[in-house]
């Protein structure tokens, strides 16, 4: 079992910056996926940004289209909590954000429907 806390939402205005945090405790293991997804009323769970990490392989990370270039996930090398930098903030960010778990490093993309264990969101709300 893997439990995820998430931190960090609140509110922010158009091209301001937050950062949200998720720290995993329980059985990680050497290597996984954890990512962040977002949900805004109404709609779908939808891919943010994610790093893959094993304790052989290093890192890597991949971003939805929609947020490169202003979103920087990493990870704390010295524990399992992993941070989501979110700068150029948009009104349209605003959302229920999930961070998740996955037990596999993995290769392809990143989809809820893969993923083992989720925190209980936080929420951003970016004001224009």
């Amino acid at each position: 079992q893997v439990q995820l806390v998430e931190s960090g939402g609140g509110l922010a205005q158009a091209g301001g910056s937050l950062r949200l945090s998720c720290a995993a405790s329980g059985r990680t293991g050497n290597s996984y996926t954890m990512g962040w997804f977002c949900q805004a009323p109404g709609k779908e769970r939808d891919f943010i940004a994610a790093i893959r990490w094993s304790r052989w392989n290093g890192a890597n990370t991949d971003y939805a289209d929609s947020v490169k270039g202003r979103f920087t996930i990493s990870r704390d090398n010295a524990k399992d909590t992993v941070y989501l930098q979110m700068n150029s903030l948009k009104p349209e960010d605003t959302a229920v954000y999930y961070c998740a778990f996955r037990e596999v490093r993995g290769a392809g993309p990143v989809i809820a429907n893969a993923m083992d264990y989720w925190g209980k969101g936080t929420l951003v709300t970016v004001s224009s």
